[in-house]
Protein backbone atom coordinates (compact mmCIF):
# COMPACT_ATOMS: atom_id res chain seq x y z
CA UNK A 1 0.00 0.00 0.00
CA UNK A 2 1.54 3.46 -0.81
CA UNK A 3 1.86 5.68 1.81
CA UNK A 4 -0.11 9.10 2.17
CA UNK A 5 1.94 12.39 2.68
CA UNK A 6 -0.20 14.89 4.60
CA UNK A 7 3.12 17.30 4.25
CA UNK A 8 4.43 16.67 1.06
CA UNK A 9 5.65 19.57 0.38
CA UNK A 10 8.49 19.09 3.13
CA UNK A 11 9.71 16.14 0.72
CA UNK A 12 11.54 18.79 -1.30
CA UNK A 13 14.03 19.20 1.46
CA UNK A 14 15.43 15.81 0.75
CA UNK A 15 17.05 17.56 -2.07
CA UNK A 16 19.37 19.49 -0.17
CA UNK A 17 21.00 16.31 1.24
CA UNK A 18 22.77 16.35 -2.04
CA UNK A 19 24.90 19.37 -1.69
CA UNK A 20 25.58 17.83 1.87
CA UNK A 21 26.93 14.57 0.56
CA UNK A 22 28.99 16.61 -2.11
CA UNK A 23 30.68 18.63 1.18
CA UNK A 24 31.54 15.29 2.24
CA UNK A 25 33.46 14.17 -0.18
CA UNK A 26 35.11 17.88 -0.94
CA UNK A 27 36.30 17.67 2.65
CA UNK A 28 37.76 14.30 1.89
CA UNK A 29 39.71 14.96 -0.97
CA UNK A 30 40.91 18.67 0.49
CA UNK A 31 42.32 16.68 3.95
CA UNK A 32 43.75 14.46 1.82
CA UNK A 33 45.64 17.12 0.08
CA UNK A 34 46.54 19.17 3.11
CA UNK A 35 48.13 16.11 4.50
CA UNK A 36 50.70 15.67 1.35
CA UNK A 37 51.04 19.27 1.74
CA UNK A 38 52.02 18.46 5.45
CA UNK A 39 54.62 15.90 5.60
CA UNK A 40 55.73 13.56 2.83
CA UNK A 41 53.87 9.88 2.15
CA UNK A 42 56.90 8.03 4.31
CA UNK A 43 56.40 10.43 7.69
CA UNK A 44 52.69 10.75 7.19
CA UNK A 45 51.45 7.30 7.85
CA UNK A 46 52.73 6.97 11.64
CA UNK A 47 51.08 10.19 12.14
CA UNK A 48 47.20 9.51 10.85
CA UNK A 49 47.77 5.31 12.36
CA UNK A 50 45.18 6.23 14.66
CA UNK A 51 42.31 7.56 12.53
CA UNK A 52 40.05 5.40 11.24
CA UNK A 53 38.65 6.13 7.42
CA UNK A 54 35.75 3.83 7.93
CA UNK A 55 34.64 5.05 11.06
CA UNK A 56 34.65 8.40 9.33
CA UNK A 57 32.77 7.36 6.58
CA UNK A 58 30.22 5.72 8.89
CA UNK A 59 29.60 9.23 10.39
CA UNK A 60 29.11 10.91 7.55
CA UNK A 61 26.87 8.39 6.06
CA UNK A 62 24.64 8.06 9.80
CA UNK A 63 24.53 11.70 9.63
CA UNK A 64 22.55 11.72 5.95
CA UNK A 65 20.55 8.73 6.44
CA UNK A 66 19.26 10.56 9.95
CA UNK A 67 18.91 13.69 8.02
CA UNK A 68 16.75 11.28 5.07
CA UNK A 69 14.52 9.67 8.20
CA UNK A 70 13.58 13.25 9.76
CA UNK A 71 12.76 14.85 6.00
CA UNK A 72 10.84 11.89 6.21
CA UNK A 73 9.25 12.11 8.98
CA UNK A 74 7.98 15.79 8.63
CA UNK A 75 6.14 14.74 5.54
CA UNK A 76 3.81 12.89 7.77
CA UNK A 77 3.32 9.49 6.04
CA UNK A 78 0.73 7.65 7.00
CA UNK A 79 -0.72 4.18 6.19
CA UNK A 80 -4.08 2.16 6.92
CA UNK A 81 -7.09 3.79 6.10
CA UNK A 82 -9.52 4.43 9.06
CA UNK A 83 -13.18 5.30 7.74
CA UNK A 84 -14.74 8.28 9.51
CA UNK A 85 -17.87 9.18 9.71
CA UNK A 86 -19.15 12.84 10.76
CA UNK A 87 -22.27 14.01 11.55
CA UNK A 88 -22.95 18.08 11.47
CA UNK A 89 -25.84 18.71 13.78
CA UNK A 90 -27.58 21.87 14.22
CA UNK A 91 -30.88 24.09 13.61
CA UNK A 92 -32.45 25.93 10.83
CA UNK A 93 -32.30 29.64 11.59
CA UNK A 94 -34.28 31.97 9.34
CA UNK A 95 -33.80 35.82 9.36
CA UNK A 96 -36.58 37.44 8.56
CA UNK A 97 -35.85 41.29 8.15
CA UNK A 98 -38.26 43.97 7.99
CA UNK A 99 -37.05 45.90 4.74
CA UNK A 100 -39.98 48.70 4.84
CA UNK A 101 -38.98 51.96 4.31
CA UNK A 102 -40.02 52.50 8.40
CA UNK A 103 -36.73 51.24 8.87
CA UNK A 104 -34.89 54.06 7.77
CA UNK A 105 -35.90 55.57 10.72
CA UNK A 106 -32.27 56.79 12.21
CA UNK A 107 -33.06 56.53 15.83
CA UNK A 108 -30.27 53.49 15.43
CA UNK A 109 -26.92 55.23 13.66
CA UNK A 110 -27.15 55.15 10.79
CA UNK A 111 -30.91 53.81 10.18
CA UNK A 112 -33.02 50.80 11.63
CA UNK A 113 -32.04 48.76 8.43
CA UNK A 114 -28.31 49.26 8.28
CA UNK A 115 -27.77 48.51 11.71
CA UNK A 116 -29.95 44.95 11.56
CA UNK A 117 -27.29 43.90 8.76
CA UNK A 118 -24.46 44.72 10.71
CA UNK A 119 -26.23 42.67 13.54
CA UNK A 120 -26.60 40.18 11.45
CA UNK A 121 -23.10 40.09 9.84
CA UNK A 122 -22.10 40.05 13.29
CA UNK A 123 -23.80 36.63 14.55
CA UNK A 124 -22.86 35.05 11.53
CA UNK A 125 -19.40 34.83 13.56
CA UNK A 126 -20.83 33.14 16.19
CA UNK A 127 -22.45 30.50 14.08
CA UNK A 128 -22.07 26.77 15.31
CA UNK A 129 -22.77 25.05 11.92
CA UNK A 130 -26.63 25.56 11.71
CA UNK A 131 -28.64 26.46 8.94
CA UNK A 132 -29.18 29.70 8.00
CA UNK A 133 -31.75 31.39 5.45
CA UNK A 134 -33.13 35.27 4.85
CA UNK A 135 -36.48 36.13 4.15
CA UNK A 136 -37.14 39.85 3.70
CA UNK A 137 -40.58 41.58 3.51
CA UNK A 138 -42.26 44.56 3.64
CA UNK A 139 -45.49 44.83 1.82
CA UNK A 140 -44.94 41.60 0.22
CA UNK A 141 -42.33 38.92 1.48
CA UNK A 142 -39.35 37.57 -0.51
CA UNK A 143 -36.77 34.25 -0.03
CA UNK A 144 -33.45 36.01 -0.76
CA UNK A 145 -31.56 33.09 0.44
CA UNK A 146 -32.72 29.72 1.47
CA UNK A 147 -31.30 27.43 4.03
CA UNK A 148 -28.10 27.21 3.55
CA UNK A 149 -24.64 26.01 5.48
CA UNK A 150 -22.48 28.77 3.09
CA UNK A 151 -22.14 31.58 5.23
CA UNK A 152 -20.18 33.10 2.27
CA UNK A 153 -23.20 33.21 -0.04
CA UNK A 154 -25.54 34.17 2.61
CA UNK A 155 -23.01 37.25 3.65
CA UNK A 156 -23.45 38.02 -0.34
CA UNK A 157 -26.95 37.99 -0.39
CA UNK A 158 -27.25 39.95 2.79
CA UNK A 159 -24.64 42.71 1.78
CA UNK A 160 -26.79 44.97 -0.68
CA UNK A 161 -30.22 45.31 0.81
CA UNK A 162 -32.11 47.95 1.25
CA UNK A 163 -35.47 49.29 1.13
CA UNK A 164 -36.25 48.61 -2.57
CA UNK A 165 -35.31 44.96 -2.44
CA UNK A 166 -39.12 44.24 -2.14
CA UNK A 167 -41.26 45.60 -4.25
CA UNK A 168 -44.21 46.43 -2.74
CA UNK A 169 -44.61 48.84 0.12
CA UNK A 170 -45.86 48.89 3.26
CA UNK A 171 -45.84 46.44 6.24
CA UNK A 172 -47.44 42.45 6.24
CA UNK A 173 -45.68 40.45 9.36
CA UNK A 174 -48.27 37.59 9.08
CA UNK A 175 -48.12 37.30 5.28
CA UNK A 176 -43.65 37.00 5.81
CA UNK A 177 -44.19 34.32 8.51
CA UNK A 178 -47.04 32.52 6.14
CA UNK A 179 -44.00 32.78 3.55
CA UNK A 180 -41.21 31.26 5.79
CA UNK A 181 -43.56 28.46 6.54
CA UNK A 182 -44.81 26.88 2.94
CA UNK A 183 -41.21 27.91 1.19
CA UNK A 184 -38.34 27.49 3.44
CA UNK A 185 -38.66 25.24 6.30
CA UNK A 186 -40.09 21.75 5.71
CA UNK A 187 -43.07 20.11 7.55
CA UNK A 188 -41.59 16.43 8.49
CA UNK A 189 -39.85 18.33 11.40
CA UNK A 190 -41.63 19.52 13.73
CA UNK A 191 -38.89 21.18 15.76
CA UNK A 192 -35.24 22.33 15.53
CA UNK A 193 -36.10 25.66 13.94
CA UNK A 194 -35.93 29.43 15.31
CA UNK A 195 -36.89 32.53 13.22
CA UNK A 196 -35.16 35.42 14.42
CA UNK A 197 -37.78 38.45 13.44
CA UNK A 198 -36.21 42.14 12.95
CA UNK A 199 -38.73 44.78 12.83
CA UNK A 200 -40.07 47.94 14.62
CA UNK A 201 -43.33 45.49 14.84
CA UNK A 202 -45.57 47.70 12.37
CA UNK A 203 -48.42 45.73 10.82
CA UNK A 204 -50.96 46.75 8.18
CA UNK A 205 -54.06 44.07 9.19
CA UNK A 206 -51.77 40.65 8.05
CA UNK A 207 -52.92 39.20 11.31
CA UNK A 208 -49.29 38.54 12.67
CA UNK A 209 -50.53 36.86 15.84
CA UNK A 210 -52.14 34.45 14.36
CA UNK A 211 -49.37 33.21 11.70
CA UNK A 212 -47.10 32.96 14.43
CA UNK A 213 -49.72 30.80 16.34
CA UNK A 214 -49.60 28.33 13.09
CA UNK A 215 -46.00 28.51 13.50
CA UNK A 216 -45.85 27.33 16.77
CA UNK A 217 -48.79 24.09 16.01
CA UNK A 218 -45.07 23.47 13.90
CA UNK A 219 -42.78 23.45 16.45
CA UNK A 220 -41.37 26.82 15.18
CA UNK A 221 -39.61 28.99 17.84
CA UNK A 222 -40.45 33.03 17.28
CA UNK A 223 -37.75 34.87 18.20
CA UNK A 224 -38.67 38.98 17.73
CA UNK A 225 -35.99 41.55 17.80
CA UNK A 226 -37.88 45.04 17.99
CA UNK A 227 -36.11 48.22 16.93
CA UNK A 228 -37.12 51.52 17.31
CA UNK A 229 -38.56 53.93 19.73
CA UNK A 230 -41.91 52.79 21.14
CA UNK A 231 -42.93 56.42 22.83
CA UNK A 232 -43.24 59.16 20.40
CA UNK A 233 -42.03 57.41 17.48
CA UNK A 234 -39.04 58.43 15.21
CA UNK A 235 -39.52 60.50 11.58
CA UNK A 236 -38.45 58.74 8.40
CA UNK A 237 -35.84 59.74 5.99
CA UNK A 238 -35.43 59.34 2.87
CA UNK A 239 -33.52 60.00 0.21
CA UNK A 240 -34.34 60.70 -3.40
CA UNK A 241 -32.42 59.74 -7.13
CA UNK A 242 -29.87 63.01 -6.32
CA UNK A 243 -29.10 61.47 -2.42
CA UNK A 244 -30.53 64.36 -1.18
CA UNK A 245 -32.67 63.02 1.98
CA UNK A 246 -35.92 64.55 3.21
CA UNK A 247 -38.65 63.51 5.75
CA UNK A 248 -41.01 61.22 4.77
CA UNK A 249 -44.84 62.50 4.29
CA UNK A 250 -48.09 61.19 4.30
CA UNK A 251 -51.18 63.54 3.12
CA UNK A 252 -48.90 66.15 4.47
CA UNK A 253 -48.39 65.15 7.47
CA UNK A 254 -44.72 63.80 8.30
CA UNK A 255 -44.69 59.81 9.19
CA UNK A 256 -43.25 58.59 12.23
CA UNK A 257 -42.50 55.03 12.85
CA UNK A 258 -43.20 53.54 16.52
CA UNK A 259 -42.13 50.23 17.94
CA UNK A 260 -45.01 47.85 18.54
CA UNK A 261 -44.06 46.07 21.15
CA UNK A 262 -47.71 44.79 22.14
CA UNK A 263 -47.94 42.72 18.80
CA UNK A 264 -44.25 41.50 18.73
CA UNK A 265 -44.29 40.53 22.38
CA UNK A 266 -47.89 38.73 21.44
CA UNK A 267 -46.29 36.81 18.32
CA UNK A 268 -43.37 35.53 19.90
CA UNK A 269 -45.30 33.84 22.73
CA UNK A 270 -47.87 32.36 20.04
CA UNK A 271 -44.66 30.22 19.86
CA UNK A 272 -43.19 27.07 21.67
CA UNK A 273 -40.40 28.85 23.91
CA UNK A 274 -40.70 32.22 21.78
CA UNK A 275 -39.13 35.53 23.24
CA UNK A 276 -39.39 39.16 22.47
CA UNK A 277 -36.03 41.17 22.86
CA UNK A 278 -36.92 45.23 22.82
CA UNK A 279 -33.85 46.36 21.69
CA UNK A 280 -35.39 49.90 20.94
CA UNK A 281 -33.35 52.43 20.32
CA UNK A 282 -30.34 50.30 22.32
CA UNK A 283 -27.15 48.22 20.65
CA UNK A 284 -28.45 45.35 18.32
CA UNK A 285 -25.93 42.41 19.46
CA UNK A 286 -27.44 39.29 17.48
CA UNK A 287 -24.02 37.41 18.79
CA UNK A 288 -25.57 36.99 22.07
CA UNK A 289 -28.84 36.07 21.09
CA UNK A 290 -27.69 33.56 19.11
CA UNK A 291 -25.10 32.67 22.12
CA UNK A 292 -28.23 32.16 25.22
CA UNK A 293 -30.84 31.45 23.11
CA UNK A 294 -30.20 29.63 19.71
CA UNK A 295 -27.02 28.01 20.23
CA UNK A 296 -27.37 25.83 23.39
CA UNK A 297 -30.88 24.55 22.11
CA UNK A 298 -31.44 20.84 21.05
CA UNK A 299 -29.92 20.02 17.81
CA UNK A 300 -30.28 17.59 15.07
CA UNK A 301 -28.28 15.71 12.57
CA UNK A 302 -28.16 17.67 9.50
CA UNK A 303 -26.02 15.98 7.37
CA UNK A 304 -23.26 12.82 8.34
CA UNK A 305 -20.60 11.81 5.71
CA UNK A 306 -17.67 9.45 5.73
CA UNK A 307 -13.75 10.37 5.19
CA UNK A 308 -11.29 8.46 5.61
CA UNK A 309 -8.41 9.21 8.18
CA UNK A 310 -4.93 7.74 7.52
CA UNK A 311 -2.96 6.27 10.72
CA UNK A 312 0.22 8.54 10.80
CA UNK A 313 3.49 6.74 11.07
CA UNK A 314 5.98 9.64 11.25
CA UNK A 315 6.73 8.41 14.68
CA UNK A 316 8.62 5.73 13.53
CA UNK A 317 10.84 7.40 11.03
CA UNK A 318 11.87 10.26 14.23
CA UNK A 319 12.82 7.50 16.22
CA UNK A 320 14.92 5.94 13.54
CA UNK A 321 16.38 9.43 12.87
CA UNK A 322 17.35 10.40 16.21
CA UNK A 323 18.82 7.02 16.51
CA UNK A 324 21.18 6.99 13.97
CA UNK A 325 21.96 10.77 14.61
CA UNK A 326 22.72 9.65 18.33
CA UNK A 327 24.75 6.52 17.35
CA UNK A 328 26.60 8.87 15.04
CA UNK A 329 27.53 11.04 18.00
CA UNK A 330 28.77 8.68 19.78
CA UNK A 331 31.03 7.12 17.39
CA UNK A 332 34.56 8.33 17.27
CA UNK A 333 36.99 8.50 14.31
CA UNK A 334 39.79 6.92 16.26
CA UNK A 335 40.75 3.03 15.29
CA UNK A 336 41.98 0.86 17.80
CA UNK A 337 45.98 0.71 17.77
CA UNK A 338 47.29 -2.62 19.12
CA UNK A 339 50.09 -2.75 22.18
CA UNK A 340 52.86 -0.95 21.24
CA UNK A 341 51.07 2.30 19.39
CA UNK A 342 51.60 1.44 15.92
CA UNK A 343 49.45 -0.56 13.51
Amino acid sequence: MKPIWQNPSMLRLLWLLLPLYLIYIYDIVRRRRLLEHFAQPALLAPLVAGVSHAKRRWKEALCVAGLALLIIALARPAWKPIPLEIKSKGRDVVFLLDVSRSMLADDLKPNRLERAKLAIRDCLETLQGDRVGLVLFAGSSVVRCPLTLDYGFFTMMLSDIDTNSVAKGGTMLGDALRKVQKEVFDSQERQYKDIILITDGEDQGSFPVEAAAALGEQGVRLIAVGLGDDHAGTPVMVADDDGRKSLLKYQGEVVRSRLDSNTLRKMAAATPGGRYLPVSTGTVDLGSIYTSLVATAEKRELESRTIERYEETFQIFLAAALLLLCVEYMMGERRRLPKGGTP
